[in-house]
């Protein structure tokens, strides 16, 4: 039930957030709108407010603003509007239906001029600030919703001081010392102040004075001293640092190498060709070394041990631990420490919000680069399944997670809408430039005809997305 809850409330919210964004700038200049529908299909609930009609309908897989004057034929018919009315045969325009069907010159709207208020009788650039709004008030709200989050539960950290790993070669000059930090130390203070979590391991280093910073850690005893001069030493420290992950498996990706070996969530990787690991960052080293060839992953499970053979895949993929494009490996994730949210202030929370945004969107364009170039694999892609899933892990994990959770899923749904793929606002901005170059716009068959070549090629990308959620619960 969470499940399904969730995915209504982030699937309702999202499009309804995008919906409007299309309605108030179409109403901001001057464009009649005639209905506001959040769902596609056949209408379940509405009523009429002037010249509007507000609609909730019955599939939950997007929504629309039909504008006056706004021929989309193909569009209307899937969003639930009149439909297309053929000319007869032979009828004023000597058109003829065809066998099995009207033609796409006899299904589309008879050529007229704009009338006040209509979507065609605006400047070029009023239509695609129309078009382009949804996607604007969809990267809003996951600015705001990062923010939210930021400003009202805090920045998170992991809830440990355990070291994992040391990345000597992103030490910066006098730091090198901190590279014999030994792994598994639990660092307790830096300089003078006391650390509790990474936050405050991040914060002790970044806000330490110029020159010799002591870190003591226990587990064993000791102290290293390192020279910080300047903010991208200090930053050079905090990507040297990596904390401590057991190699606990969390998730198995669909169709991975794990998953084709038959790990399972819940598993502990306890050693790689027979050589034990205590952390994750190992398991991640020793996976690295050995891409595309078999290595012997031993496993506890349930309190037994198990062996399993497993070929880590040099395929280009997000990398499930850092969100960083990397080679795919085994295809998990791990369970991580516990968070904890530490307060900052509101100018700081707004810089979170945006600083978030960008490395959202800058991390879904670069799976897209790569699904085209063929460095990602298709079977990535996934359907209302992997957003139903997803959806419910965050509302599982509370609030904050979930708004989190929201705000990736708007980048993700602001970046989607703007591929220049018919029906899609992209496939609208781009008429809108050919008609910007040509003087005039498309004819409205043109118009169809792209439609309904993009509404194909929308359909094709929606079932090879379920098709991969389906072979990923048969374990294939």
């Amino acid at each position: 039930m969470t499940v399904i809850l969730s995915t209504i409330v982030v699937l309702g919210v999202l499009i309804f957030v995008h919906e409007l964004g299309h309605f108030l700038a179409a109403r901001s200049v001057g464009i009649r709108v005639e209905r506001f529908s959040v769902g596609l299909g056949p209408k379940v609930f509405g009523f009429r407010r002037g010249e509007t009609e507000y609609v909730i309908s019955a599939i939950p897989l997007g929504g629309f603003v039909k504008m006056g004057g706004m021929d989309d034929e193909v569009m209307e018919a899937i969003e639930g509007g009149k439909e297309a009315q053929p000319a007869a045969p032979g009828g004023e325009d000597g058109e003829a239906e065809m066998p099995g069907g009207p033609s796409v010159e006899a299904m589309a709207p008879r050529s007229r001029a704009p009338r006040q208020g209509d979507f065609d009788s605006k400047s070029v650039p009023a239509r695609a600030w129309v078009i382009s709004a949804g996607v604007v008030m969809n990267m809003i709200f996951a600015f705001l919703a990062f923010t939210v989050v930021a400003a009202g539960w805090g920045q998170a950290a992991p809830d440990t001081t355990r070291v994992a790993a040391v990345h000597s070669e992103f030490l910066p000059a006098g730091a090198g010392g901190l590279a014999a930090l030994p792994i598994g130390a639990t660092i307790t203070r830096i300089g003078d102040r006391p650390v509790a979590h990474w936050g405050d391991v991040r914060d002790a280093v970044l806000e330490s004075p110029d020159g010799p910073v002591a870190f003591v850690y226990s587990g064993p005893s000791g102290e290293l001293t390192a020279v910080l001069t300047g903010a991208e030493a200090r930053q050079g420290v905090l990507s040297a640092l990596e904390y401590w992950t057991e190699p606990v498996v969390q998730s198995v990706g669909r169709g991975s190498p794990a998953a084709q070996g038959g790990i399972q969530p819940g598993d502990r990787i306890v050693a790689v060709n027979g050589e034990e690991i205590s952390a994750w960052p190992e398991l991640r080293s020793k996976v690295q070394e050995n891409l595309e060839r078999e290595v012997e992953l031993t496993l506890n499970r349930g309190g037994g041990l198990l062996v399993r053979l497993v070929t880590p895949s040099a395929e280009q993929v997000p990398d499930p631990t850092t969100g960083e494009t990397r080679a795919l490996g085994l295809g998990i994730s791990g369970t991580g420490p516990d968070f904890v949210f530490t307060r900052v202030p509101l100018l700081a929370a707004v810089r979170t919000g945006w600083s978030d945004t960008v490395f959202v969107s800058t991390e879904i364009l670069r799976f897209l680069r790569d699904l085209v170039t063929g460095r990602m694999s298709a079977r990535n892609l996934g359907s209302i399944v992997t957003i139903g899933e997803l959806s419910g892990q965050a509302a599982a994990e509370g609030l904050p997670v979930f708004l989190r959770f929201m705000a990736l899923f708007s980048v993700n749904l602001a970046i989607l809408n703007l591929l220049p793929i018919p029906v899609l606002d992209g496939g609208h901005l781009l008429f809108l430039s050919i008609e910007a170059v040509r003087g005039r716009p498309l004819s409205v068959q043109q118009r169809v005809r792209w439609s309904q070549v993009g509404f194909a090629v929308l359909i094709g990308i929606m079932a090879l997305a379920l098709g991969n959620d389906f072979l990923r619960l048969l374990g294939r």
